[in-house]
């Protein structure tokens, strides 16, 4: 009997029997495909030789035999706590919901935080990865310990610093690596932020920057300060650093440092740490009167003056995107890196009550959303 492949896949087709490949290839495969079940009996070298033959021709319908077999599996990994990221996961599966990915049926969720530990991202990764994740979503300072562990195992960043200057990515066109997805623009959004505060307090000559220190305080920090530094040069504007460790009593210190100084307002360093500790900060800021602009609404909402930066909701629904492409075929290193395309703008009138400044009118007409 003459064997042919191509009648072979099709009689799979047919009886609904594909099934998605081993990531270890062709070799290992062997047991999960029987060619003796097509009716004739082949041995010896040429059975190796035929089984490579269809392996090749099944591997091009591994997407859609998955589709009906066991569900991909989407690690997330992150430097914070679920409580900080809730609503962004809600809005990732969402989206994910929208283009078919049904959680339990074709698709399963594997959460890593790091609870603000930043020397436990490698671990948490490498657990993604000996799970067998089929994509690994990262944020925060996550895409640097995950793109450690694996240079296989496609990584989607659903925010995070400059993959490129991060050495994560080749370029945003085209990554190149096994990394891809959201990049927050870096020196643009910093200077906007500065911009704005400016406007609020024009006479302004020296900033606060209040920096993370300690653990964890190396990832995308210098990056950012140098960005920072950037803007500031650009504005003609001083700057004081201030770094801190996220706890009350170190925050305090760096509060009235900022006053001792004669910085005249405050901006953060954006982070998962520094996000987590939006209550003491905010509450500083309104008890040394000192204006402040955050990259978080989050922040706004806790008692701090204004925000201004992406939509972070809307990041996560893009990185779904990513996801559904790359679990249909799409290879990282071909989809290029975006960048936030909405933004968001946050005014606390009750905060600029409490700490004597005026919201100038053309300011306040720009907000997206004031709270009174």
């Amino acid at each position: 009997m003459t064997f042919n492949p191509k009648s072979a896949i099709e009689n799979l087709k047919s009886e609904g029997s594909t099934e998605c490949l081993s990531e270890s290839g062709p070799g290992d495969s062997v047991n999960r495909f029987s060619i003796l079940d097509f009716g004739f009996s082949i041995s010896g070298s040429r059975t190796q030789s035929l089984f490579f033959t269809l392996w090749a021709l099944l591997f091009a319908l591994c997407s859609s035999a998955q589709a009906h077999g066991k569900p991909f599996r989407i690690g997330y990994l992150d430097p914070s706590s679920p409580s900080v990221t809730e609503h962004l996961l809600k809005a990732f599966r969402d989206e994910m919901s929208k283009r078919g990915w049904i959680e339990g049926k074709n698709v399963i969720y594997d959460y890593r935080f790091a609870e603000l530990k930043s020397e436990r991202q490698i671990e948490l990764a490498r657990e993604l990865v000996q799970w067998k994740a089929d994509v690994i979503v990262a944020a925060g300072g996550a895409p640097s310990a995950a793109g450690k562990v694996t240079s296989k195992i496609p990584i989607v960043v659903a925010s995070g610093i400059d993959l490129v200057q991060a050495g994560l990515a080749q370029s945003l066109s085209r990554p190149a690596g096994n990394v891809t997805g959201l990049s927050i623009l870096g020196p643009e959004l910093i200077t906007k932020r500065l911009e704005i505060i400016k406007e609020v307090i024009p006479k302004l000559s020296k900033v606060g920057v209040l920096m993370r220190a300690g653990a964890g305080a190396q990832t995308g920090q210098q990056q950012q300060m140098e960005e920072i530094r950037t803007a500031a040069s650009s504005l003609k504007l001083a700057l004081v650093e201030l770094p801190s460790e996220m706890n009350p009593d170190a925050l305090e210190r760096a509060f009235k440092e900022a006053r001792a100084k004669h910085a005249q307002v405050i901006i953060p360093t954006a982070g998962r740490q520094t996000l987590a500790a939006r209550k003491p900060i905010t509450e500083f800021a309104i008890k040394y009167r000192l204006p402040a602009i955050y990259q978080e609404q989050e922040f706004v909402d806790a008692g701090g003056l204004m925000s201004y930066g992406p939509d972070f909701s809307d990041l996560y629904r893009r990185a779904a995107i990513f996801v559904d492409k790359i679990l249909k075929g799409a290879k990282p290193a071909d989809l290029p890196i975006e960048q936030p395309t909405k933004f968001t703008f946050v005014v606390n009138l009750n905060t600029a009550t409490q700490i004597g400044i005026t919201i100038p009118p053309n300011v306040l007409a720009r907000a997206d959303r004031v709270i009174r």
